[in-house]
């Protein structure tokens, strides 16, 4: 076994691409958590929610606004308003002029205006209540997409590692098929093998040849692929470091339903049915009255930005309108259903997560029983062609049967291979669709 073991090292070693970065299972998962483009989407949309959140916050404080006005006019109430406020008014000239048709006026003012909602039948506090709901939902979709990010990146990583195994059999398999085609054609050539037995061997060489070659572009792609996953060029070349096997699976289906209950996107959901209830508190807002503050400091000229005078007015000002066709009322009522509708969308996912978590657990315990029996079946064809090889060196058995004996010998330690990725992957899953972070489960 040791032996074999080295054999298969030296061969993954000799597969490996000139330049490929080392990486394993659990180093390739902790590298899409941070560079994977759904990952930085996902964190990217956390950060707009959490500013969304601060831009409501600041609705609660005044706004400040600067402008400048330049304005002539001949009209005579507004020409002599201006003058008032410019606090050039004479009164000399008021009554030697016709005030009914007065000299065009040029005004500059320049306003300072400053405005505080003082209560606006609490829309404010609910929207920022819905913000805050928002943004905690976008933060567990991010949770969530690294989790997803992390197994299809391992699933990259197991395929690639697949490829690498299984190009490494294959070249060890060709070896061996062209050691007993140089044996046949000795026999041959000696008179003591029949030339159809020499044909077979060829035959089943050409086979291994075109097995290697699309083992070979089955790798390539393999890598482009995790490079893909991890938000990398897709020309880098990663060497997967080994497959470990699947770690136990020692707790209940209860204890992995319980986890589920917390799983990142149906809190995510949760989250955002708060903030669709809110919807209809804030609408019954336009119930009640608004009230606000409003303060305005101007500067008065007839040149732009001059302060010849000046005036301040502060203006507290209540509101309350009424809809008489009934619009604020279909508002509520429209908000309160759709928040129904949410209600029972997340009850059937909710549903829907523990029937994903049993159908996950009930593959994973069917996964790592495959992989036990194939690793029964891999000791049993191991030892099969050994038995073999010795009986053909002792002249029992035919070329023929080495060949199938080797071909059977291949095709359990590609069961077994297979077996053991699909038993990784599925407790990987079972963790995520479980609502934990599919690292936990790595041996």
């Amino acid at each position: 076994m040791r032996s074999q073991l080295a054999t298969l090292s030296l061969l993954l070693a000799a597969a490996v691409p000139a330049g490929a970065e080392t990486l394993t299972l659990r180093g390739a998962m902790e590298r899409a958590r941070q560079e994977a483009r759904e990952v930085t989407a996902a964190r990217a949309n956390a950060a707009a929610a959490q500013e969304r959140l601060d831009q409501v916050r600041a609705h609660r404080f005044p706004t400040i606004g600067i402008e400048e006005i330049w304005t002539r006019t001949d009209s005579p109430a507004e020409v002599f308003a201006f003058q008032l406020n410019q606090e050039r008014f004479s009164f000399a000239d008021f009554v030697t002029s016709d005030p009914n048709d007065p000299e065009p006026l040029d005004t500059a003012i320049t306003r300072f205006a400053l405005t505080l909602p003082i209560y606006t039948g609490g829309e404010l506090g609910r929207r920022k209540a819905q913000a805050e709901a928002a943004a905690a939902a976008a933060a567990e979709s991010e949770i969530w997409a690294g989790h997803q990010a992390a197994v299809a990146a391992a699933e990259a990583y197991v395929m690639l590692e697949q490829a690498r195994e299984y190009e490494a059999l294959l070249q060890r398999a060709r070896e061996s098929v062209a050691a007993h085609v140089a044996v046949a054609r000795a026999y041959v050539e000696q008179g003591m093998l029949v030339r159809s037995e020499l044909l077979r061997a060829e035959v089943e060489q050409a086979r291994v040849e075109d097995l290697l070659a699309e083992a070979r572009g089955r790798g390539r792609i393999a890598s482009a692929a995790l490079a893909y996953r991890l938000g990398a060029d897709q020309a880098t070349a990663y060497e997967p470091e080994g497959l470990p096997a699947p770690g136990p699976l020692d707790e209940p289906l209860e204890s992995w339903l319980g986890s589920g209950a917390a799983r990142a996107d149906l809190t995510g959901a949760r989250r955002m049915i708060t903030a669709a209830e809110l919807e209809a508190e804030v609408q019954k807002a336009a119930y009640l009255p608004t009230v606000g503050l409003h303060a305005r400091y101007d500067w008065f000229d007839d040149t732009l930005f001059g302060s010849n005078g000046d005036s301040l007015a502060v203006v507290a000002a209540a509101g309350w309108r009424f809809n008489l066709g009934g619009a604020t009322a279909s508002a509520v009522a429209a908000a309160r259903h759709q928040a129904e509708a949410g209600r029972q969308d997340v009850d059937r996912f909710t549903e829907g997560v523990a029937l994903e978590i049993r159908q996950a657990y009930e593959e994973a315990g069917t996964a790592r029983a495959r992989h036990a029996t194939a690793l029964r079946a891999l000791d049993a064809a191991r030892e099969a062609e050994r038995i073999t090889h010795e009986r053909f060196a002792s002249g029992v058995v035919k070329t023929i049967d080495v060949l199938d004996a080797t071909t059977a010998s291949r095709e359990a330690q590609t069961r077994e291979l297979v077996a053991r990725a699909d038993a990784q992957l599925a407790l990987l899953r079972l963790a995520v669709k479980s609502g934990r972070a599919p690292e936990s489960v790595l041996p």
